[in-house]
């Protein structure tokens, strides 16, 4: 067999190979033999028919086709391998030449990554929010846990707002009771902004067994979006009683004794969770300005196939879970066609980016992915997904995306070795040092998870 690769553009070669004949010996037997055990022909038995009783009555011709259709994927791989290539996704081959007994000669378009030369990345440098717990922080945090312990008990007098009022409803739309337009016995808060646009002014004054009409848009059912006339009866006023903050309080909502022990805690949790975000917003703009240091060409092809995969992914996961066609969903977000288009490129655009430079610097580091590690990120992966973690490593490993996993923590350890080097300083201009466990963190939880977000893993081959 004989090669040669034409560069077409910096992500996209020709191979154009050549194959003697007496190299598809072993695909024209194959050829024969399936043939063979597909028809029957009168006076041989099955599997037994000679090869030129099958060129008679069937043709050689369909012999050659499966022969060659066989034989294509072996030839192509190893004129890759030969071209020392490294292609995304699949070929479009032309078959320019067939002559029986003599050669076979095809050409293959295909993707290929661009050579990149990562840049210098050692003068990155970020702001990120400052670490800063205010005391109105943590008293925020406290009446949130207080708001969690209130009770609940009946009055007798007009609702008003943070009552809990029990409400039956129903529904109608051009004069009609909706079929699902009718509830009973619904618990609600006034002010939660949980149910209908216009219900908080419509039972705000109301006593048990008050009732009011108003209009609002719908937001699911089988009238989702139309406008409907609604009635609402209140059945019920409860006021909602919060506890006494004191050291009772702490006693009864958490493990301290003291009031001043539970907010010394809430002030350190709060303390934790802006270390967390100070760690992500560090390692998504350093990844930003790493990107906007590096040439890298986008093969159109494998562009167009992630941009499709992004928007059959909204479309049919993540909008049909909840239960929005992209129409609405464009509505709801104020965008035109024209604009998600664009933005859904420019994504796709990010995070073919993102793999391969990312992919760049795995290889010059040389960095390894541990089974502690790839463990960790399959953990984190399956709460995202809703998944127990065994249920989502046996889809993994049925779905043969492993490779995938592996790639996710391998990257986000590239973007640890980057965030490592770069300077990050908070909006009070105080460098951040971001202390071991929370490198480590970055390393095999935080950037795995925010690489995989940005790529969406549609880009490998």
């Amino acid at each position: 067999m004989k090669s040669a690769v034409e560069t077409l553009n910096p992500t996209r070669v020709r191979l154009t190979v050549e194959v003697p004949f007496e190299e598809l010996k072993d695909s024209l037997d194959a050829a024969y033999k399936k043939i063979n055990q597909q028809v029957t022909v009168k006076g041989f038995r099955k599997g037994k028919i000679p090869a030129r009783v099958i060129d008679q009555r069937f043709g050689r011709g369909a012999v050659l086709e499966e022969a060659v259709n066989d034989a294509l994927p072996k030839f192509y791989t190893e004129a890759v391998n030969e071209g020392e290539l490294n292609v995304l996704g699949q070929p479009e081959v032309d078959i320019t030449e067939l002559k029986d007994g003599e050669l076979l000669a095809f050409t293959a378009e295909v993707d290929v990554r661009p050579e990149i030369e990562i840049p210098d990345y050692s003068g990155i440098e970020v702001t990120v929010d400052a670490l800063e717990v205010s005391d109105e922080d943590v008293e925020k945090a406290v009446e949130q846990l207080r708001e969690r312990f209130a009770s609940t008990n009946p009055v007798e007098r007009a609702a008003a707002e943070g009552d809990v009022v029990t409400i039956d409803l129903q529904a109608k739309v051009d004069g009609e009771v909706l079929e699902d337009g009718v509830a009973e016995g619904v618990s609600y808060t006034i002010g939660s902004g949980e149910l209908l646009d216009g219900i908080d002014a419509a039972v705000t004054g109301l006593e048990a067994g008050g009732e009011a009409t108003f209009t609002s848009e719908l937001k699911g059912g089988s009238a989702e979006g139309k406008e409907a006339e609604v009635t609402v009866k209140v059945t019920a006023v409860a006021a909602r009683e919060l506890p006494e903050l004191d050291d009772e309080f702490a006693q009864m909502a958490s493990e301290f004794d003291t009031l001043d022990e539970l907010k010394a805690d809430s002030r350190k949790r709060l303390e934790n969770t802006k270390q967390f975000d100070q760690a992500t917003q560090a390692q998504e703009r350093v990844l930003d300005e790493l990107l906007k240091l590096a040439e890298v060409p986008i093969p159109e092809k494998l562009l167009a196939d992630e941009v499709q995969t992004r928007k059959h992914n909204l479309e049919h996961h993540q909008l049909g879970q909840m239960g929005l066609t992209l129409d609405k969903y464009l509505e709801i977000q104020g965008k035109t066609v024209e604009e998600f288009e664009a933005e859904t490129s420019e994504q796709a655009i990010k995070g073919i980016k993102t793999q391969f430079i990312l992919d760049e610097i795995v290889n010059k580091e040389k960095l390894n992915v541990n089974q502690e590690e790839l463990t960790e990120h399959l953990m984190r992966r399956a709460a995202s997904s809703g998944m127990s973690p065994d249920q989502f490593a046996q889809a993994v490993v049925e779905g043969g995306q492993v490779p995938m996993l592996v790639g996710e923590v391998a990257r986000g350890k590239a973007l640890a070795v980057v965030v490592e080097v770069a300077k990050v300083v908070d909006t009070n201009g105080e460098v951040v040092e971001l202390e071991d466990d929370e490198e480590e963190a970055i390393e095999t939880v935080e950037a795995a998870e925010a690489v995989a977000e940005v790529t969406e893993e549609k880009t490998e081959a």
